[in-house]
């Protein structure tokens, strides 16, 4: 990249930090930005800054918020007495897609992980106990990845939720709509067996 001009560089550089965002898909990038209108490029570069000035966490369920608390702890219609506990506050965005689900949410901060020194301590685990009474929770479902540490962290919270009375559940894993038998892996195969139900 020695022979492009020094801002076209910069942001290519800068654009090859983004998760899944490689040299090639960085170019591309960076040039389409260039053969934009200044206009594009200036609403880009102010909506980038707004996220970073604006959005903070929810002082309730640590969700993105502009304002004390986000629009799904105050939406009155949502189920108080059902959360839905996640990793991250991009996994909210992914359960809201599929629009199943009234509750609301408990964003962690991250996943048990001791290979990357993430501790019990760094995640919001005593703000979630802290909820389960005053709001009267019924039910509390799990929505971690199905990883190792999505599994010890759901392993973790089941332990410590359960003797509260407080029903746990665990998101139900399987084969994907569409999906070949042939195509689908032996651990999501002995899920989806696991996890059957009559029809």
């Amino acid at each position: 990249m020695d022979h492009l001009a020094g801002p076209l560089s910069a942001l290519i550089g800068e654009l090859e930090k983004l998760p899944t965002v490689g040299p090639k898909t960085a170019a591309r990038l960076a040039f389409y930005l260039l053969s934009g209108s200044r206009e594009d490029a200036q609403a880009l570069a102010d909506a980038i800054v707004a996220v970073k000035d604006k959005i903070r966490f929810c002082k309730r369920c640590f969700s993105l918020t502009e304002g004390d608390e986000c629009s799904i702890c105050l939406d009155a219609r949502r189920d108080p007495t059902l959360i839905c506990v996640v990793g991250e506050a991009k996994d909210v965005y992914a359960v809201e897609r599929a629009m199943a689900f009234n509750g609301r949410y408990h964003v962690l901060g991250g996943l048990i992980s001791p290979m990357e020194g993430i501790g019990v301590g760094q995640l919001h685990v005593k703000e979630l106990l802290d909820r389960l009474g005053p709001e009267n929770v019924k039910e509390v479902i799990i929505a971690t990845n199905p990883n190792a540490e999505g599994e010890s962290t759901a392993l973790y919270l089941h332990r410590l939720i359960e003797p509260t009375g407080v029903k746990v559940t665990r998101l139900a894993y399987g084969l994907p709509i569409g999906g070949e038998l042939d195509y689908a892996d032996e651990t999501t195969l002995a899920r989806a067996l696991e996890g059957r139900r009559a029809l």
